[in-house]
């Protein structure tokens, strides 16, 4: 049940930001033919430049484009890892300061606001919020391949460890190797990235619902940069925030992309290679394109609760045909060894897992990051009427067990597979083929992949719609209601990244692009965690 209340118009008591600005004045009208163009001059035009050039100068320098990503990756991680896990341990440790702190009985919206949605409908966001392509392409791949690099222990070469286990590994111990790899697997999508979007989320209500300001990123940072924030400086941060936005799904479209092609090859004898990922990106562009012109509630709204629907299918026909007991009982002893693994993981100095530390950890922050403007925005507009503390434990936990389930759930049986039946041929795969493997050893193997297949596209369709609105909505200035062309040409443009990271260089470009979108913008979640508490320090309680 919904409120069809101006969610703008705060409930009691709050303490509005008194500014002359509003919403859209530094707006251009443009006539395209037949289409008319409502964009915030600057932001928009300064973006799209950007994407452009980007797509043109990788299509054109195709052989230069493959070592140049490599590199870029590789020095970022290998470098500022420390700063990466950092950053995310901060997060933690606001949001956590901010439940126990009297700033938690704040209430967005107003004192006297209540919840736009009931406690179902909300946790269902949520939990659609944080179920995406990276579930589908790590679900197994990842918890199977810390077990692995985990039970083949550590290899030094000149004193430096060059094996990729996480943390000492657990050479030849299957039952410590299980536990490492799913604390690893847990770390890296449990609490720390939803403390990421929590902060940004609650930034983006607060300045919204409480203190009347646009629904934008630029917003959050009134308190530190007051008027000026809706000139230049406040131009740079919602210019970085499109980048980071358009890169961090790009690489989600790329994974997805691979999988997809890597499950039609398994299915159907698909070719595999670059062209068919071009091809597939070509297509599911195209259907969220019909998405994006039907509308929210016709589009997106109705492919996520399909995509939500097979999503758990898919989930109880795994948990009932595999090992069930093992999953249940795996659950719980995975979340202690999350919790037991936990400070080891999180430490930002003197790591001997270097490899693991910049190349999964680094890189994962980075692209959490990286997403976090489109995510964020997602939970802020379905949030409004809840108080702080119920909005970070909620988005905090409820989305980080969703996680832990699923990772349990398709990387238990993977691991299991192995380990006791002796199956190889899952371990063995390609790491976008690795589901589909596991699936293959269940019985129905060849309906549930063609699922398996189905839910990557619709979250790659899903993923590129709401992507489309929410870039959309900061190049325009923060409205809400801009003409359709607009997320068009976003989402032909996502659509056009992706197909040039793909011919540039593959997954490690789509990496590379992640990564170097995320480090600006950490910057940028850094400074709008004070702001946010700055913030909610004025608000009536």
């Amino acid at each position: 049940m919904t409120d069809t209340k101006d969610p703008m118009i705060p409930d009691g008591q709050v303490t509005p930001i008194d500014t002359d600005y509003q919403v859209g004045q530094d707006n251009v009208l443009i006539s395209v033919g037949p289409f008319g163009l409502d964009i915030h001059n600057r932001v928009f035009a300064i973006s799209a430049f950007a994407v452009i050039a980007f797509v043109a100068l990788t299509l054109t320098f195709q052989a230069q484009a493959e070592p140049l990503f490599s590199g870029v990756r590789g020095w970022l991680t290998t470098n500022l890892d420390w700063f990466f896990i950092s950053a995310a341990n901060i997060f933690v440790l606001i949001c956590i300061g901010l439940v126990i702190s009297p700033l938690g009985r704040v209430r967005l919206g107003g004192t006297e606001a209540t919840p736009d949605y009931s406690y179902l409908g909300w946790f269902s966001m949520l939990f659609a919020a944080g179920m995406g392509i990276g579930l589908m392409f790590y679900g197994v791949s990842e918890p199977l391949t810390h077990f692995s690099t985990s039970f083949a222990g550590t290899v030094s070469e000149n004193g430096v460890r060059t094996d990729w286990a996480p943390l000492g590994g657990a050479v030849g111990d299957a039952e410590v190797s299980r536990r490492l790899g799913m604390a690893a697997t847990i770390y890296h999508w449990g609490m720390h990235p939803w403390a990421i979007y929590a902060l940004m989320a609650l930034g983006l209500a607060l300045f919204s619902f409480n203190k009347g300001l646009p629904l934008t990123i630029r917003s959050v940072f009134y308190p530190i940069l007051g008027e000026r924030v809706w000139g230049w400086p406040g131009h740079i941060i919602d210019i970085l925030a499109v980048l980071a936005t358009l890169f961090g799904l790009a690489t989600s479209l790329g994974l997805g992309a691979s999988q997809a092609t890597a499950g039609l090859h398994y299915l159907f004898g698909v070719p595999l290679g670059g062209t068919t990922q071009i091809l597939l990106v070509v297509g599911i562009t195209a259907l969220a394109l019909i998405s994006v012109v039907k509308g929210l509630d016709a589009g997106v709204k109705r492919l996520s609760e399909i995509n939500m629907m097979l999503a758990l299918l898919l989930l109880v026909f795994v948990v009932i045909v595999g090992p069930t007991l093992l999953i249940v009982t795996g659950f719980f002893d995975n979340l202690a060894a999350y919790l037991s693994y936990l400070p080891a993981l999180a430490n930002p100095v003197g790591r001997e897992d270097s490899n693991f530390a910049s190349g999964w950890t680094a890189f994962y922050w980075a692209w959490w990051i990286s997403w976090s403007p489109f995510v964020g925005m997602f939970i802020a507009r379905v949030s409004r009427g809840r108080t702080v503390r119920e909005f970070i434990i909620s988005v905090l936990l409820i989305p980080s067990f969703a996680c832990v389930f699923w990772m349990t759930v398709f990387g238990g049986t993977a691991i299991k597979q192995v380990v006791v039946d002796g199956y190889q041929q899952v371990v063995e795969a390609e790491l976008p083929l690795q589901l589909f493997s596991m699936l293959d050893a269940l019985p129905l193997s060849g309906i549930t992949s063609f699922i398996a297949i189905v839910l990557v596209i619709v979250f790659f369709v899903t993923s590129s719609d709401s992507g489309s609105l929410v870039i959309d909505v900061i190049s325009a200035g923060g409205k809400v209601d801009a003409p359709t062309p607009q997320r068009v040409f976003w989402c032909l443009f996502e659509g056009l990244v992706a197909i040039s990271l793909i011919v540039g260089g593959g997954l490690v470009a789509l990496q590379a692009m992640a990564v170097s979108t995320g480090l600006p913008f950490t910057l940028v979640l850094l400074v709008a965690a004070f702001s946010t508490v700055k913030g909610l320090m004025s608000e009536p309680r």
